[in-house]
């Protein structure tokens, strides 16, 4: 499965989006910037995407209501360990109150692979935050065991995050 991603005005956007409704294509938009995703096994639809394979998934993506993408630029190097950490990773997200659908996006054309979350809402999101499961998920973090610590030249600058809404349809 592939993940696709483009930008432009939002009115331009929902038209493609509207002339391709057999596809599965997320219209979000935060205060300044709109996206379309576009998820296919197949071709996409865009002209110039960024590109990307799902290498891990649950859940859907075009059903919720807020968008958390943690954008984390990886060395060549470090790829195989970042990979090996997110395909093994607990699933204790996926039973969070509000959890809607995950991504883990290996970039075709960057060095920066997207952890793209989808929530019912932002309430739900900083729940997840503030709850055990993430502590679990996160545990290692900044320790002597956890891979940023272990594998420090894994990244190649620092990460960030995103976040978005997906507009209610017209």
């Amino acid at each position: 499965m592939k993940l696709y991603i483009t930008t432009g005005t939002y009115d331009f956007l929902k038209k493609l989006k509207d002339q391709n409704s057999q596809e599965t294509i997320v219209l979000m938009q935060d205060g300044e910037t709109n996206l379309l995703v576009h998820e296919t096994s197949g071709e996409t639809i865009f002209n110039e995407p960024r590109r990307y394979e799902v290498i891990d998934s649950s859940g859907t993506i075009e059903n919720g209501g807020f968008v958390v993408m943690n954008n984390i630029p990886v060395t060549e190097e470090g790829r195989p360990i970042f990979e090996f950490r997110f395909k093994n990773r607990a699933g204790l997200i996926e039973q969070e109150p509000g959890f809607v659908g995950i991504r883990v996006l290996r970039p075709l054309n960057s060095d920066t692979y997207v952890i793209l979350t989808v929530w019912e809402n932002e309430k739900s999101f900083l729940d997840w935050q503030t709850s055990k499961a993430y502590e679990k998920a996160h545990e290692k973090r900044g320790t002597e065991k956890g891979v940023d610590q272990q594998q420090p030249n894994i990244f190649s600058r620092p990460s960030y995050v995103t976040k978005l809404i997906i507009p209610e349809e017209e």
